[in-house]
């Protein structure tokens, strides 16, 4: 049941195991049989995420706290006290680091001086602008506006920075016409801002472009283990060629949705 992984700008593949405790790395994709195994007072990790300097902050919510392992002394610290599991943790530009708590309907930020703050929801569920159900999977772009794939309410939520208020990007409420979204948990902006999201709900994945949104990957929105299809998703990660790893949590995998890319008349796809 794989939930949390994340690729860096060099393309390695980080993934938390919620079976042992343990951080797996591939520096390619090339084998499956990871380069590197990290171990840790992990318990039932559902997200992570790695800076730019190989650093990993992990969710370790069921032990009440958010761990980072720093890859300078290959070390453990523990860098945030939390009532319940990170659904989606997230590291900004600014050192920032976020943590999305869908039992306790919140994203609480940690400041780079140290201060804890809630920055969406109120902490109980509602479907109104300044409250969240269930939040999981979260993104932070280049101007510290959040985004939220709100769980339960069937909804992406984007919270400009210091803004209480949402307002609905896609799904159940969105202002504009976008796309019908069952349970989303996982979300990112590619390289072009455009947005995309694992609906989890209906084994797919959703992308957006100058179009709109549209399904890419799963559009049968039917479970299955075949390689065209997927059971219950929980987040994803694109490398630096666009390609997506998607975890698969209830087929027991990772899957590499590969982009394709138009040159000319011609289309290819990157290996």
């Amino acid at each position: 049941e794989p939930c949390a992984i994340s690729v860096t700008l060099n393309n390695s593949i980080y993934f938390a195991n919620q079976e042992t405790g343990e951080i797996l790395i591939w520096e390619n994709d090339k084998s499956i049989q990871p380069s590197k195994t990290i171990s840790g007072s992990l318990s039932k990790p559902l997200s992570l995420f790695v800076t730019t300097n190989g650093d990993i902050y992990v969710d370790n919510g069921k032990n009440n706290r958010v761990d980072k392992w720093i890859a300078e002394n290959n070390s453990w610290i523990s860098v945030m006290t939390v009532p319940s599991q990170c659904y989606g943790l997230f590291v900004d530009i600014y050192h920032d680091f976020y943590c999305s708590m869908a039992t306790q309907n919140k994203v609480d930020k940690k400041w780079s001086n140290g201060t804890i703050t809630i920055v969406a929801g109120t902490g109980s569920a509602g479907l109104s602008a300044d409250k969240l159900s269930g939040p999981c999977g979260v993104f932070v772009d280049t101007n510290q506006d959040l985004y939220v794939a709100d769980f339960s309410n069937n909804r992406i939520q984007l919270f400009r920075l210091n803004q209480r208020n949402g307002v609905t990007v896609a799904g159940q409420g969105s202002v504009t016409a976008t796309i019908d979204l069952v349970q989303p948990t996982g979300i990112a902006l590619d390289g072009d801002r455009y947005l995309f999201i694992v609906d989890h709900g209906k084994h797919r994945l959703i992308g957006s472009n100058e179009y709109g949104f549209h399904c890419i990957f799963g559009c049968s929105a039917s479970l299955g283990p075949t390689n065209d299809k997927l059971n219950l998703p929980a987040s994803m990660s694109f490398d630096s060629y666009g390609n997506i790893y998607i975890t698969d949590q209830y087929n027991n995998r990772i899957q590499k949705i590969v982009k394709k890319t138009t040159c000319g008349k011609f289309d290819f796809q990157f290996k």
